[in-house]
């Protein structure tokens, strides 16, 4: 098997090492040159443009996009569209808004271009080792390319969700939901932090890790956060990311889903970009821990 990867961030560089551990053959592309010198050294089979990337694939080519939702995705298909012919399948494995997957997936199909969308969820880890997909687009299509979401995703981590647009759908709300989660794990080791007991809190992360209907990975890495650091003193608490969460509020209210945990941890964190807050604190570490979000951290502090 071979694929065609562009976007050789923090998530494509791991997809592509997962791949290339499975013996598929890649051929890589990335903007910045010295990101494809360095998974050549991998293994990957280094492509220094669209064109070239195209060139190095068999037809029908199979090419995967991992790069930053909305102008970056329309830039390069419109990039790789003058070096691909009919029956060509175009993956956006990153995180678009649905409503531009419907579009692309329609225009490429006029053109004989066949077009997937993909959530692409669990972290860098999940990259690497296993990630859990959500699939949207024709299935005839689905099915030909099943066997590399089966390579990419962990065991049975993938599914064929709906049509075009609708792995996408799935995804801004899963990612909707996460922030609910984070929010509340955040805000729950604050009224901790802040109780008239002096607790340790990685103890009380640990044994919530063993037995409690809480326990989750998310709950392990802050357990991983707070052993490190137990009063976070090395962060600030603001959150990055938003994004996604704001598409999800306005997806599930124009559904008319309240949605209301999620609209208030997106509330939070916007509120956390202002004054310095613990739950940010816990929110900002974990996310670190799971997909290498970056972290404000004081100045002096490491």
């Amino acid at each position: 098997m071979e694929i065609g990867f562009v976007g050789l961030g923090r998530m494509g560089r791991n997809v592509v090492l997962n791949l290339l551990e499975k013996k598929v053959r890649v051929v890589a592309h990335n903007r910045s040159p010295e990101k494809v010198r360095e998974i050549a050294k991998a293994g990957a089979v280094p492509a220094f443009s669209p064109s070239e990337l195209c060139a190095k694939l068999k037809s029908p080519r199979v090419i995967w996009l991992m790069v930053t939702a909305g102008a970056p995705v329309d830039e390069m298909i419109a990039e790789l569209l003058p070096h691909l012919r009919k029956g060509d399948l175009l993956i956006d494995g990153g995180n678009s808004f649905y409503k531009d997957s419907i579009g692309r997936h329609d225009s490429l199909r006029s053109g004989g271009i066949d077009f997937l969308d993909v959530g692409t969820s669990g972290g860098l880890g999940g990259a690497r080792h296993g990630a859990c997909l959500t699939i949207g687009g024709e299935e005839t299509v689905f099915k030909k390319a099943e066997l590399l979401f089966k390579l990419v995703a962990c065991k049975d981590g993938y599914a064929h969700v709906g049509g075009a647009g609708a792995g996408h759908y799935v995804k801004i709300i899963h990612n909707g939901m996460e922030y609910a989660l984070l929010q509340a794990y955040g805000e729950g080791f604050e009224a901790l932090a802040q109780s008239p007991y002096k607790l340790d809190l990685p103890k009380v992360a640990k044994v919530w890790q063993h037995g409690s209907v809480i326990r989750s990975w998310l709950l392990e890495l802050a357990q991983s956060a707070l052993e490190k650091d137990p009063r976070l003193d090395r962060l600030e608490g603001e959150v990055g990311g938003g994004e996604t969460g704001r598409w999800a509020i306005g997806q599930a209210w124009e559904a008319g889903a309240p949605f209301s945990s999620v609209a208030n941890a997106y509330s939070a964190r916007l509120r956390s970009r202002q004054k310095d807050s613990f739950s940010g604190k816990v929110i900002a570490a974990v996310r670190n821990g799971f997909g290498g979000h970056e972290v404000t951290r004081r100045e002096g502090r490491k």
